[in-house]
Order: C-alpha cells, then structure tokens, then sequence
C-alpha cells in the first residue's frame, strides 16, 4: 500500500471520530504490518482518552513490529493526560512514520524528530493539504488564530433568497442536502442562531441519523439576541444543551465560545450580515436549490458593500453536487486581503 492510500485510510478514522475529541483535534491513524497490509486503524478518543496511535497499536497487536504507521497529525511528544504517542510507537516497534501535518502546539511538538533521533524513518507532509482542508481545518485555524473557526451555512435558491415571499423554507433544498448538514453538525461544537430564527422557525438544532434518530454527539446549541425566548421552544428541550448570549456583537459571541472549535452560523439574514462585517466568517457552506423564489427574504443583510468595486470576495474551496443541490464551500480571498 502506498503511503497515500494509507494516508487516504487514516484520514477516514479522523472524519469517523470528528466532533466527538474536542478539545483535542481529531486525529486518524492506520497501522501497516511489515508486507504494508493495514492491521490496525483508529481515531482519537474523547478526552482523557487514548490518541489515534495507541488505538491502531492495540488493534494491531504484535504485528505493528517492523511494521509503519500512518497519522493525520505529528505524533506527540508530550505527557499530557496520556502519555506521549511517541513512546507508544517505539515501544511497539515500528520502523517507519508517515504522518501528514506536523503539530504547530509547541508543546506537544517534536515527535518527528525524537523518532528520527531513535532510529525510524519519518516521513512528514503526505496529502497535508487534504488534512489541512479537511478533519483538521477547524482546530489548526485555532492553533492559529487562538479563536474558534466559523462556518456560515445557508441553504437557498440560485436567486438567494431563504424563503418565499409569504416565508415559508420547509423545504428549499433535498433530502441528500439535508443529511448532509446533520453529518456536519454532529461533528461540530456549537450551532449559533438568531433569537429572530427561533420565533420565526422553532428549530430544534440537533444533528440527527438519516432514521430520524439524535446523533450521539450534539453540539451546543446558542441563541444570540435581545429578546426572551419561550421557555416551550424546542431550542431548549433536552436534547442537547443551550447557551443563550444577550447580545448583538458578533466578537461578544465569539469571545464566550473561545473554548470551543468550530462554530456554525446558521441563521438568520441579520445574524450572518452582522458575522460578514465584523470579519469573523472562515468558511461559507451553501447549499443551493435548482429554483427560483423571488421575494425579499434574501439569505443575508446589508454586509456593507457600496459598490462593486468593495465586493466581499471569496473563492471556491470545494464544489459538490448534492443531488439536486449544490454544495459551494467558500473561503476568504487570501489575494485579496493582502
């Protein structure tokens, strides 16, 4: 097997366990037994948990010897509260690391080089950019930035609008889409809506199976805004728990989720106008339905662009086609900016 379809392997354990670590990153790693067969997989547990490697070394067993292992992340060489995985790798014997993206945590950095100082072969970088813009996307932009990343997602029609003129969305876009936003929000840490959502919509705010079931990670779900909700609104049911920010400051909200890693906008116009302003949006995700609406109920507000010349700009991460939708994954104009 070739590194790269290891890597491919072990970047499917950290989707697997996405959303379930914070606040460690979620990491994957597949184990390659002396002939390069995959013996052993496994992604990072919960916290206070064991890391991706310890969890393929246990299933790989004696055959990890003379074998290599594949990470998204830099192994760690640290003692935090597990000990370091590069004493686990040594331990077990295995002659080659491959890993992806190498940790910028100063603290737990330097596991390539211990590796290499005992005597096994580390190769660094293997499809880092598919791990960099994808299961570490969010946490390395926190390692980075020091706050939270944030994805605005919207879903509307190819004019822009979020509902028809009389209001109601149920539903703008399919049912491939929509599954698709529940996978999302299950590996996410916080959902963030508007008090305006929650009186026109009544969400729930949960991720949940394509049977309809609550998915066994749910993020927090926040409400930001000035006026009091329904003690009886289904924001706040039991099925997840609920932060409630009394304010219309985006960098307030931001500042009480600085514990967290990745944070969605979901709603409504208002909310994700005020987040565009103040230049806290990382990533847009919109969902976008074969059809026309027409009306005033644009996707977003005013987001202070007089003329096409100050146009917000972004550029296309991914494009994927969500039968019969599209997915457009933007992210800032680096170019631009500069």
């Amino acid at each position: 097997m070739t590194p790269e379809a290891a890597m491919r392997a072990a970047i499917a354990e950290a989707e697997r366990v996405k959303g379930s670590t914070y606040p460690n990153p979620p990491v994957g790693a597949v184990i390659l037994n002396a002939n390069g067969d995959i013996v052993g997989a496994g992604g990072t547990q919960p916290v206070g948990g064991a890391h991706a490697e310890v969890m393929a070394l246990r299933q790989a067993g004696a055959a990890a010897r003379g074998g290599t292992a594949v990470v998204t992340l830099e192994p760690c060489n640290h003692h935090g509260r597990t000990p370091p995985c590069v004493e686990a790798l040594l331990a077990a014997g295995v002659s080659r690391v491959v890993f992806a993206v190498s940790d910028p945590n100063q603290e737990a950095a330097g596991g390539a080089a211990a590796l290499a100082e005992a005597g096994v072969e580390v190769l660094g970088g293997v499809l880092a950019g598919d791990v960099e813009s994808g299961s570490l996307r969010e946490w390395l932009h926190k390692q980075r930035t020091g706050r939270p990343h944030v994805t605005w997602k919207f879903a509307g029609s190819i004019d822009g609008r979020s509902a028809a003129a009389d209001g109601s969305s149920q539903w703008i876009t399919g049912p491939v889409a929509r599954a698709d936003v529940h996978r999302r929000r299950a590996a996410s840490d916080a959902i963030v809506v508007g008090t305006g959502t929650v009186f026109a919509d009544d969400p729930r705010l949960t991720a949940r199976t394509p049977e309809g079931e609550l998915a066994e990670h749910q993020p927090l779900r926040v409400v930001v805004g000035m006026r009091e909700i329904s003690q009886d609104a289904n924001v706040l049911n039991e099925d997840s728990r609920t932060m409630l920010i009394r304010t219309h400051d985006p960098h307030e909200v931001i500042r009480a989720l600085t514990d967290r890693t990745d944070v969605f906008i979901e709603g409504g116009a208002a909310l994700a106008s005020a987040f565009l302003r103040a230049g806290l949006v990382d990533r847009i995700l919109a969902y976008v339905a074969p059809i026309l609406l027409g009306g005033p109920n644009s996707v977003v507000d005013d987001v202070g662009v007089a003329s096409i010349t100050r146009a917000s700009k972004w550029r296309y991460d991914v494009i994927e086609h969500v039968e019969p939708d599209l997915l457009l994954s933007l992210v800032p104009d680096q170019a631009e900016q500069a």
